[in-house]
């Protein structure tokens, strides 16, 4: 790997980090904030593909594994994982290499890194994935039925929808500036 790759890398883990900083909005019908670390996670998917995403991903779970306080709220720990939030996690864990996929297999098809292609990634591995996961999560955890769960998680979805659309037209900027002399 080169010092370019563990740099990007590096960046993009701090910048996740940085974003707990922004305060989360608790939700009343479900045990699970709104944050935007998800938005971080959106960018190292789209700008740094599966493999160096997916690993800036991995130092942050293994960081909030040992305990340090890098998500939202200063929280860490391996009790997260298996808390309400555990299902968004692991989620985040495989957001970044499904993101490259489905970019590669959108490529094939449409322009390269295309604002469309960006978009329909960023939105449908963020939304339609992501809360597959965590439905299917809070259900079990919580001990309510899935369309319980189905339904307190729509309130994450306009919020989503806008982190995803944001971090396509940043994907779409700086893609350019980060593949070059790549």
């Amino acid at each position: 790997m080169k010092t370019r790759d563990v740099t990007q890398i590096a960046l993009m883990t701090a910048l996740i980090i940085a974003l707990a900083f922004v305060p989360a909005v608790p939700v009343a019908i479900i045990p699970v904030p709104i944050v935007l670390q998800n938005f971080g996670i959106m960018l190292a998917g789209l700008l740094l593909g599966g493999k160096k995403g997916t690993i800036s991903v991995a130092i942050l779970m293994a960081m909030v594994a040992v305990g340090l306080p890098v998500l939202t709220g200063g929280r860490g720990g391996a009790i997260i994982f298996i808390g309400s939030t555990g299902g968004y996690l692991i989620s985040w864990l495989l957001m970044p290499s499904l993101m490259a996929l489905i970019n590669k297999l959108l490529d094939r098809f449409f322009q390269r890194n295309s604002l469309s292609n960006l978009l329909f990634t960023s939105i449908f591995v963020s939304i339609v994935i992501t809360y597959i996961i965590a439905i299917v999560w809070i259900s079990v955890q919580s001990h309510i039925t899935l369309e319980q769960s189905f339904f307190a998680n729509m309130i994450f979805i306009p919020g989503d929808i806008i982190k995803a659309v944001i971090a396509a037209f940043v994907a779409k900027r700086l893609l350019p500036i980060i593949n070059k002399n790549a």
